[in-house]
């Protein structure tokens, strides 16, 4: 069972093709649509400026991919800019429109705290979900963000950084975090597991 990861021009590609074969995935990174169409999972990863990310996205025909993938029910893990872009849009680019998977918009996390968020913090979980099952409460991930959607029916996890965000979020067969799970250690590698798992199925 191979899992696609999607090959835009950002990201950290390698850290989580490592990842996901270190818990028995077999990962490619793939700019091609037809190859990532092909594949029985996908993950979208995405890091730096959300406009630039969808720009890359649709450059490459990977904007219609992710939605296809969606819509075909295989699973989809989004990662840090590659969950936000699987929302409708950002206030770091307001006329981009976001690929609508999951509904609402990041927001810029307040200036009363450093900004970016930077480093670990604790991710309580708000509802359940299979990938979740055997992370415990309040444990900690690696986060690099400047901004993130508000948590509302669609979030699993939520952390706080000057004020509460979605952490992780899921609808249907599409999950995504705000954090790296590939730089988060043993719970983001069972995160991954999880996934991993979901796609042998």
């Amino acid at each position: 069972m191979t899992i696609a990861i999607l090959d835009y021009g950002t990201g950290n590609l390698r850290s989580v093709a490592r990842a996901l074969e270190h818990v028995g995935g077999s990962a490619i990174v793939t700019s091609d649509p037809e190859q990532a169409l092909e594949a029985h999972g996908l993950v979208v990863p995405g890091v730096g400026h959300f406009g630039a990310c969808m720009a890359n996205l649709r450059e490459h025909g990977l904007d219609a991919v992710v939605k296809d993938f969606a819509a075909s029910g295989r699973a989809v893990f989004g990662v840090c800019v590659g969950m936000q872009v699987l929302f409708e849009g950002s206030e770091e680019a307001p006329d981009v429109a976001g690929l609508g998977l999951l509904e609402g918009v990041s927001r810029r996390l307040p200036d009363d705290v450093k900004v970016p968020h930077m480093g670990w913090n604790t991710v309580a979980w708000t509802a359940e979900h299979a990938y979740t099952r055997d992370v415990p409460p309040d444990t900690r991930f690696y986060f690099v963000h400047s901004y993130a959607p508000d948590a509302q029916t669609q979030t699993l996890g939520v952390a706080e950084h000057g004020r509460p965000f979605a952490a992780a979020v899921a609808r249907g067969n599409v999950f995504a975090t705000q954090f790296h799970p590939e730089k988060s250690g043993a719970p983001g590698l069972a995160l991954y597991a999880a996934f991993v798992n979901e796609v042998s199925s």
